[in-house]
């Protein structure tokens, strides 16, 4: 071989071991392997060389070429290992670490509200029940003695699987399975949520309630009535003035609607209640003789917005950071 193409050789091979990255490495390629590259110069001078020393001359370059195109594969994928080893490193998160920021998780404000109720009505001696959302018409309309022709069982108010499966459009079924279950005398509330069709800034499709069922002897509306001032009293955490409005439901008798006075001085709603209508009992072999009970409902969300002082229901579910981090 040459002088030349030896010393071609070695400079080249010493210059692509000791590159430290692939971008200095396309430059190296270029400068031997490029347009106007070390090899690329030497393959044109082969006319410059004796005619009879052309073909060992012109073999040795290629093999130079091969010798250093070997050299860079190699050194590629020794520099590409090595990079992604370390852009794995630097990119790699050490757990142990503190975040940047700490932020406290905490119930939702529906959650919080439900819970409160629960233990109000637990300390007052209410087991706490529960039920499946998805119902049959009996135990949500038929055993409440909601006859087949009322607007409850309407398609534009109820969710309807099929004629015989619904979402419950009220927590009243978990009631009727629970005297089916334990029988009479029985004491408890049922949370969970309910389905209707309704939204607007005091409604949505989905809510909470709470309903609560005491069966037992000698049960009249002066117990619905204490209980239900001790309830309130207890939730909002002062004397609250309450008054009970005459209503309809098909599964009380008498039944009524509970108002309370806002610091503005106005009646608002807050619950339904009554005795539980004998056909209620007698649908489930209850004898009306010897026992007798109230039952009343009330919506979660409404009573959060009246607590918390929220005008729009639908805040509850967007998921406002800053509207929830104030509970």
């Amino acid at each position: 071989m040459p002088d030349n193409l030896s010393d071609l050789s070695k400079s080249a091979t010493q210059e692509i071991n000791e590159c430290s990255s692939t971008t200095e490495l396309d430059s190296l390629r270029v400068k031997y392997l490029g347009k106007k590259g070390a090899i690329t110069i030497a393959l044109k001078s082969v006319s410059s060389v004796e005619p009879k020393d052309r073909p060992a001359y012109g073999k040795k370059i290629n093999e130079l070429k091969s010798l250093i195109q070997g050299t860079l594969s190699q050194k590629r994928a020794s520099l590409q290992k090595k990079e992604i080893n370390q852009s794995i490193d630097d990119k790699k998160i050490d757990v142990s670490l503190p975040g940047r920021s700490n932020f406290g998780g905490h119930r939702h404000p529906v959650t919080k509200t439900l819970l409160e109720i629960e233990e109000i009505f637990y300390g007052a001696g209410f087991a706490v029940e529960d039920g499946p959302e998805i119902e049959d018409e009996y135990h949500n309309f038929t055993a409440l003695n909601i006859p087949s022709n009322h607007p409850a069982r309407a398609m534009h108010d109820t969710f309807y699987f099929n004629s015989e499966f619904l979402l419950r459009t009220h927590t009243s079924p978990i009631q009727i399975r629970s005297m089916e279950k334990e029988g009479v005398p029985i004491r408890v509330i049922a949370p969970g949520k309910v389905y209707r069709r309704d939204s607007d800034i005091t409604h949505t499709p989905m809510f909470h309630q709470i309903e609560g069922l005491v069966i037992d002897k000698g049960i009249n509306f002066s117990h619905l009535k204490g209980i239900l001032h001790q309830f309130i009293d207890t939730f909002f955490e002062e004397n609250t003035e309450v008054r009970f409005r005459p209503s309809y439901f098909p599964f009380t008798e008498p039944s009524a609607e509970v108002d309370i006075l806002s610091k503005e001085k106005n009646w608002l709603e807050i619950l339904g209640c009554g005795m539980v209508h004998p056909k209620v009992l007698e649908n489930l072999g209850i004898n009306t003789e010897i026992y007798s009970g109230y039952a009343f409902g009330m919506g979660v969300e409404r009573l959060a917005m009246l607590k918390y002082g929220i005008k729009d229901i639908r805040s509850f579910y967007e998921n406002d950071f800053n509207f929830l981090n104030q509970f």
